[in-house]
């Protein structure tokens, strides 16, 4: 990201903060007053030492006076100041809720595609600590960048009403510490982006590793895991140590050029007030006032190189946000009530990318309360049938109808109300059993989830925890088996009950004695409901009303089991293969 990116997400940055903008006046008013208070004090110094004539000759009186005007100035501009930190604090946390929640809120709705194709750590990356630097550097930029712009240009308004000969050296010396800011900037800048790209990718890598570490563990990938970690750790290591440096040099050399401002005043201020061009006082002020214009400089720097490091973090959460949404749901479209769960798949065609067909003109028509099976080999397209089913994926090519009508014709969230969807990866969310079993109708009541659990034969299991059903659960499942988070998640569905069932490899994790138990409660729960069953163990589908055999996308075979064991072909081979008697 160059100039132009970096003006555009600046722009962006603006934007977010125009809503804030009363807010801002505020934290203005407040800094111009702090700013004020502060170049006054000053002048009272001066005026305080210019009273100081000799050894007993001291104008206490006036000096009181002055002491007075000083403690008030004092008080006033620590009130200001704490004031203007509240309502900056309040800004910068409001704008860092406002683009989370716009981050979070387009996760929810960007394709299931984008999720597909970018890694899970580096989208929590931007969301959460892109957008922490994000919020540490725009309250630096808050906090420090009003009130040091505002103090150079007091400062320099205060030393041209003493002196302006002595201003202008001030004036001449300046551009030498914008020079060595602006240099330091751009080289912290390019670190910074490297820094905060990198960090995604450990993030990515990281939660890769801790979410399959059973996987990585019984491959005995753990010292490859090992070596990928530290060579992406070194890369970060690498960016934030030469980030930190030139961040770091940034403050010492802007003092140095701010050290040699403050000599040449002194040298200037003294031979000026030996010819008796300004007053001694009036040298204490200017001096104190050399002090003030420089310190600005050198927050000011220490700012850019934060709001450098800001503007990357904000670029990479701004991308996310501007992720292509799925196109929204038609203003016309239909709200699928109660579906009676005829489903036509008319000339479908769809493929994950241009270059790889997958599924070419498939045709079906289920009528409502059928079962339908989906076998065939891994990668035919079982799972993209649901996938389309769903919507979460939108057909290349011809149309699939639920009741009659398309489903881009009807609202996404409707069509998936009406189906219940049980998967071979099971997902729980933290929280209890009973909220996790409900997690399709949080308002059903404790029995209702039992009678669900029972019925899905998970009761038993669930007795035994410490809490029963308020029994607390992490998102993994925690200890429970693989078998018994596949029970939860079918009780989940048990519980609605919508009129049509995906059964995709359901029974996969559990046992054989439990699968029978579970298939009876199936045949119970399909009664009069439309079914899709993916599965790979044929003996689960010998009761289905037609099964489809896939192969590269195309139905390659329907029937009924019996009548496909008879034809000898596709589907017959499969069958065969797994129950051969050697």
């Amino acid at each position: 990201m160059g100039k132009n990116g970096n003006k555009k997400t600046l722009k962006r940055i603006l934007l977010c903060i125009r809503q804030y903008k009363w807010q801002v006046v505020g934290s203005l008013i407040l800094a111009l007053i702090t700013v004020a208070l502060t170049l006054y004090v000053p002048i009272l110094t001066g005026q305080a030492v210019d009273l100081i004539i000799g050894p007993g000759n001291v104008d206490f009186s006036a000096l009181m006076e002055i002491l007075k005007k000083i403690v008030i100035s004092v008080a006033v501009t620590a009130l200001a100041q704490w004031l203007m930190n509240h309502i900056n604090n309040r800004i910068t946390y409001q704008v860092v809720k406002d683009i989370r929640t716009q981050a979070f809120n387009r996760l929810e709705i960007v394709p299931v595609s984008y999720m597909d194709s970018h890694p899970t750590g580096d989208i929590i990356s931007r969301v959460i600590t892109d957008v922490d630097q994000f919020s540490e550097g725009l309250l630096m930029g808050f906090t420090q960048l009003f009130t040091g712009v505002m103090t150079i240009a007091g400062t320099l308004l205060f030393m041209l009403s003493i002196n302006p000969l002595i201003t202008a050296v001030v004036v001449l010396l300046t551009p030498l510490s914008l020079v060595v800011a602006s240099f330091i900037a751009k080289k912290s800048y390019t670190m910074f982006k490297h820094q905060s790209e990198t960090r995604g990718e450990l993030t990515g890598l990281v939660d890769e590793m801790l979410g399959n570490l059973k996987v990585v563990q019984a491959f005995g990938h753990g010292e490859e895991a090992q070596k990928e970690f530290e060579e992406i750790n070194g890369r970060l290591a690498g960016y934030s140590m030469k980030a930190t440096f030139f961040s770091s040099i940034t403050n010492p050399a802007t003092r140095f050029v701010n050290s040699m401002v403050y000599a040449a005043v002194g040298i200037t201020g003294a031979y000026a007030a030996i010819r008796g061009m300004i007053s001694i006082g009036q040298l204490t002020s200017f001096l104190s006032y050399a002090n003030q214009y420089t310190k600005p400089f050198n927050e000011i720097s220490g700012v850019v190189t934060e709001l450098q490091n800001a503007l990357v973090s904000a670029s990479r959460v701004f991308k996310l946000i501007d992720e292509e949404p799925q196109p929204a749901d038609r203003r016309d479209a239909l709200e699928l009530k109660n579906a009676e769960g005829r489903v036509d798949l008319e000339h479908v065609d769809f493929s994950y990318s241009p270059e790889t067909k997958l599924i070419e003109d498939l045709n079906l028509s289920v009528k409502p309360g059928q079962r339908i099976a989906i076998v065939g080999p891994t990668g035919c397209g079982k799972t993209t049938v649901i996938n389309l089913l769903m919507r979460f994926y939108d057909v290349n090519g011809g149309v699939i109808r639920v009741d009659g009508h398309g489903i881009q014709d009807i609202t996404r969230k409707s069509l998936r109300e009406n189906y219940g969807m049980v998967l071979q990866e099971t997902w729980l969310k933290s929280g209890t059993i009973r909220e996790n079993i409900a997690y399709g109708r949080p308002e059903a009541s404790l029995e209702e989830v039992i009678r669900a659990a029972k019925e899905a034969h998970a009761d038993s299991f669930i007795r035994r925890m410490p809490q029963g059903y308020d029994t607390v659960i992490s998102e993994d499942g925690g200890s429970l088996s693989q078998g018994q988070k596949q029970l939860l998640c079918i009780a989940r569905v048990m519980l609605c009950l919508p009129p049509m069932l995906i059964l995709d490899e359901a029974t996969s994790s559990i046992d054989t004695r439990t699968e029978i138990r579970i298939q009876k409660a199936f045949a119970k729960m399909m009664e009069g409901r439309t079914s899709f069953i993916v599965a790979h163990r044929l003996s689960t589908i010998r009761e289905a009303d037609v099964i489809l055999v896939m192969e590269a996308g195309h139905i390659v075979e329907q029937g009924r089991h019996d009548e496909l064991l008879a034809k000898g072909g596709h589907y017959a081979k499969l069958y065969n293969s797994q129950f051969a008697v050697s």
